[in-house]
Order: structure tokens, then C-alpha cells, then sequence
């Protein structure tokens, strides 16, 4: 009597089997919510045996946290030659809004308010929340180093903790939005009208750029 196929095909069809789990439990997170997303609807919705949940990922929890990670690593890997591309604070909020409308659009913004609903009583979920956070973070980090290199702002500003800031504000917005859309879009232009003081900042001479940073750095002094 033979043994378990193993094998390239075997582990092919493995990955392909985690990865029907991950975007299933995905799209349960957005069709029907984490009240119901159990291993009998993600396995309904990946086509396969319920059982097999618990093979590749031992509960429930574990499959929604690496699913959490799964999706963060798409969206990021998606958008990330459009970050690259961007070369001001300005841009960098225009993308932002632009991403904003996809996501809701494609129901990310869905997934999201499930995760962290979740995330405040599974501990694990928590962890997976903050490390999908993270890959938005280190990526938007990035961008603000760029783009802030050489202006007033930069002297003065973390670009770690702004960059969590930002993240923070348009997780805020997606989830702000689905009580209060006209709120969330006064909020977004409030946010663009930062960006367009930094480019006036920008923009001023060697002489009044450095009175501003000497004004701001008094100012945080105090």
C-alpha cells in the first residue's frame, strides 16, 4: 500500500490549497462577517474540505490572522510602483483618497473593519492586524523620507511615527466613512490642505527657510 503522494506536485498542490484558504476566509470576512466566519463558510467559499483548515493552519484564528498578512502583502504589492512613483507629500495624499475609493470598491475596507473588530478581543488577530499595518507603514516611511528630504518639516518631524500617523488617519477615514461620508471627505481635504502648506514651505528661500526652522524649533522647545 503506498504513502502520502509527495513530491514538486504535492507541494504545489498544498500552496494552492493554503492559498484558496487564505482568499476564502478573505472573502467570508467581507460577505458575511467575522460573527460567521467559521471553518465550514472559508471552506465553502475556497472549495474545499473543512478539514483541511485545520491541517494547514491548526484553528480558525490562525487562518484569519495569516490571512490578515496575505491580504496586506496583495494590496501592498499592488500599490507599491505607484508609492514609488510619488514625489510629494501632496501626491502622497492624492494617492492616498485615490486608494481609498479602490479599496471600499473592492471591499477591503469591509475586511478591515471585521479584522479589527476582532483584533480587540483574539489576541492573535491583534498580532496579524498590527503586522499587515506594519507592511502599509514601512512602505509609506519610505515615501515621506523621500519626499520630505531637505524641507523644514523633515527637521523637525519623525518620519516613522508620521508615517503611522498616516496609516492610522486613513484607517480612521475607511472606517469613519461608512457612518459619515461627507465627515470623512471634509476630513481628506483638511488633510490635502497640510500638504499644500508643506509645498509653500517648500517653495520659500535659503534665508526664510531657515527662519522657519528656527521659529519651529523654538516653538517645540517651549
Amino acid at each position: 500500500m503506498s504513502g502520502p503522494a509527495s513530491g514538486p506536485d504535492s507541494g504545489n498542490r498544498s500552496r494552492d490549497t493554503r492559498t484558496k484558504l487564505l482568499e476564502g476566509a478573505l472573502r467570508t470576512l467581507t460577505e458575511q462577517g467575522i460573527a460567521r466566519t467559521s471553518a465550514r463558510t472559508v471552506a465553502a467559499a475556497a472549495g474545499v474540505n473543512q478539514a483541511l483548515v485545520f491541517y494547514h493552519f491548526g484553528s480558525v484564528d490562525e487562518l484569519l490572522g495569516a490571512a490578515c498578512h496575505y491580504g496586506a502583502e496583495q494590496r501592498v504589492s499592488r500599490y507599491r510602483p505607484r508609492l514609488a512613483a510619488v514625489t510629494s507629500l501632496a501626491e502622497l495624499l492624492e494617492f492616498g483618497r485615490e486608494m481609498h475609493a479602490q479599496e471600499r470598491a473592492d471591499g477591503q475596507v469591509a475586511v478591515l473593519g471585521q479584522v479589527l473588530a476582532g483584533a480587540q478581543t483574539q489576541p492573535r488577530l491583534a498580532d496579524a492586524a498590527r503586522r499587515g499595518l506594519q507592511l502599509w507603514i514601512d512602505e509609506i516611511e519610505q515615501v515621506l523620507a523621500r519626499v520630505l528630504a531637505g524641507s523644514p518639516i523633515a527637521d523637525l518631524t519623525d518620519s516613522a511615527g508620521l508615517a503611522r500617523a498616516i496609516a492610522a488617519s486613513f484607517v480612521g477615514l475607511e472606517l469613519y466613512e461608512g457612518v459619515d461620508q461627507e465627515g470623512a471627505g471634509h476630513a481628506l481635504d483638511a488633510l490635502e490642505q497640510l500638504a499644500v502648506l508643506a509645498s509653500v514651505l517648500d517653495e520659500l528661500g535659503p534665508l526664510a527657510q531657515r527662519a522657519v526652522r528656527r521659529r519651529l524649533r523654538n516653538t517645540t522647545k517651549n
